[in-house]
């Protein structure tokens, strides 16, 4: 957060410009009226010439610095004033010049240039965004429909853009060989990079600086845009690998709304946390999804540890299952198979064999959630370094408790979580991922009881049948040394494709990843893991 500056919200917050040239004078009687008589409602979608002239005379107004003037031209005039208004107060904006595009419908794009001006320190501004002109409902005018992003496109409802010192000194970043990580060569890491300075800052050695920052409402470490005067940089190190980091980068690229996380099971240590959404939301570690089929690992310990069966023994594969009146199917085209071991429903992703052995005794509705817990540290918890979900298992009954086995119902869960509970499968015990070390400032990382090694030991070798001959294979093809994996697609209300889950190990790294809408396990999720762990692994 900026000091020494008033500070407004977005979604009422602008600036008087100090007038710029662009646009020149603007004609006050013809906005009352088109021919400066009589106005005359009209309906219906604007036309080209009204969206011309609308947002030609807000462009020009914007310039001049007359927010009361900018802000009639929109459909929201007394939030659109505040903003206008307070942009110069609070984020020293000034010399402002709007240079529209061509327009696409109602929608005009624009290029804005000023100057941000603070302490005797000024810097040019330069950035794209675009509006809408829509019909207003009372008026029948053409106006501008009003949004914070007409402002500038990071801005979002109640965020706050203020010019003034640092609250936080920034902090260069280091990977765990000494590199240095940005925002520039590591786009996705923005979000990390932007916690850590927010909680370390103070803490790294450096003094703040001069910036021009998206401040958020939520307590969302703030979004720098532009900094007039560097403070002293204080260095930060963390898990992160750069290889990692990397191959994460560009493996997320390949799907839209896609995460990952890739960790260190000997130590916990994050390597990778990589996104590819276009709200800027990180997915990787604070996510909420069911985790389809992936949660079987989990599913699997439980009836491992409680001596329901074993890893060669039985979980028959049916047709279908029926808990309480619901009824449950697999995958289309998957064969039953009455003979089926648990390693065998296991690779083949059967969800029948999972849900008909949940209520064998001595399972109870809080078996899974004990499970999860006890083992994995699952809702324990973690502090990582930064603001993480830590995964939600919770001990409930009907069909969901069926579900819950499956990573359906009530399960929640995020790449992160998905990471970790593959490195606590295959050595058997939890360590907490993060990616500052706690020596740092002292916290005290969450912790669990882990596996027994003969769960550990029979888990590993499911995820590695999975990974060559079952589910997960057409994925993890080609990638050598000791791998492991499991598929997931999770069924979402509203949405007519799943969400695409894959986790897998190679060696000493573990990765997971989620995509929206992407389908099969090994479809989108797969080879994002797959590259990583061909990169990392």
């Amino acid at each position: 957060m900026a000091k020494g500056v008033k500070v407004a919200v977005v979604s009422t917050v602008f600036a008087v410009m100090v007038g710029g040239a662009g646009y020149g004078a603007y004609n006050f009687v013809s906005a009352l009226s088109d021919d400066g008589g009589a106005s005359v409602k009209r309906s219906g979608p604007p036309d080209a010439d009204e969206i011309e002239k609308t947002s030609r005379d807000f462009f020009a107004a914007w310039e001049k610095g007359d927010a009361a003037r900018a802000a009639a031209l929109t459909n929201n005039s007394t939030a659109a004033e505040v903003l206008l208004t307070d942009f110069g107060t609070d984020a020293h904006i000034g010399d402002v010049r709007v240079t529209p595009g061509k327009a696409t419908g109602a929608t005009v794009p624009y290029a804005v240039k000023a100057t941000v001006s603070y302490d005797g320190k000024s810097k040019p501004l330069a950035y794209r965004s675009k509006l809408t002109v829509v019909r207003g409902v009372t008026t029948g005018k053409a106006l501008v429909d009003w949004q914070p992003s007409v402002v500038h496109p990071q801005l979002k409802d109640e965020d706050r853009l203020v010019t003034g010192e640092s609250a936080n000194p920034s902090v260069e970043a280091l990977d765990r060989g000494g590199k240095v990580l940005t925002k520039e060569k590591y786009p996705s890491l923005g979000p990390v990079l932007d916690a850590l300075r927010e909680r370390y800052g103070d803490k790294a050695g450096g003094t703040p600086g001069i910036e021009l920052v998206v401040k958020h409402p939520d307590r969302t470490p703030d979004t720098s845009l532009l900094t007039l005067a560097e403070g002293k940089a204080g260095r930060l190190e963390t898990t992160i690998s750069a290889t990692a980091q990397a191959a994460a980068e560009k493996a997320v690229k390949l799907y839209g709304e896609s995460s990952l996380v890739a960790v260190k099971p000997s130590t916990g240590e994050v390597l990778a946390v990589a996104n590819n959404r276009e709200d800027g939301f990180n997915a990787a570690f604070e996510g909420t999804k069911a985790p389809g089929s992936t949660m079987k690992i989990v599913t699997a310990a439980m009836l491992i540890d409680n001596g329901v069966t074993s890893m060669n023994g039985p979980a028959p594969c049916t047709a279908d299952a029926v808990w309480q009146g619901q009824t449950f199917k697999n995958l289309t085209g998957m064969q039953p198979n009455e003979g089926a071991s648990l390693a065998n429903s296991f690779m083949r992703s059967c969800n029948t064999a999972f849900i008909k052995l949940i209520d064998e005794k001595p399972l109870t509705d809080e078996s899974l959630t004990l499970e999860a817990q006890n083992r994995f540290g699952i809702g324990e918890d973690w502090k990582t370094g930064v603001v993480s979900f830590d995964g939600k298992v919770p001990a409930v009954s009907g069909p969901d408790r069926a579900a819950g086995a499956i990573g359906q119902g009530q399960v929640q869960m995020n790449p992160l979580n998905m990471a970790s509970i593959t490195a606590t499968a295959i050595t058997g015990d939890f360590r907490q991922p993060y990616v500052v070390s706690p020596e740092l400032d002292g916290r005290e990382l969450a912790t669990a009881r882990g596996l027994p090694s003969t769960t550990a030991s029979q888990l590993k070798q499911m995820l590695r049948l999975t990974a060559t001959q079952g589910t997960a294979a057409k994925a993890m093809a080609g990638l050598g040394g000791d791998i492991g994996a499991k598929t997931g697609s999770a069924e979402v209300d509203g949405q007519q494709v799943s969400n695409s889950w894959f986790t897998g190990f190679r060696n000493d790294v573990a990765a997971a990843a989620m995509t929206e809408e992407g389908g099969h396990g090994g479809d989108a999720a797969g080879p994002i893991v797959a590259a990583v762990l061909r990169a990392a692994g």
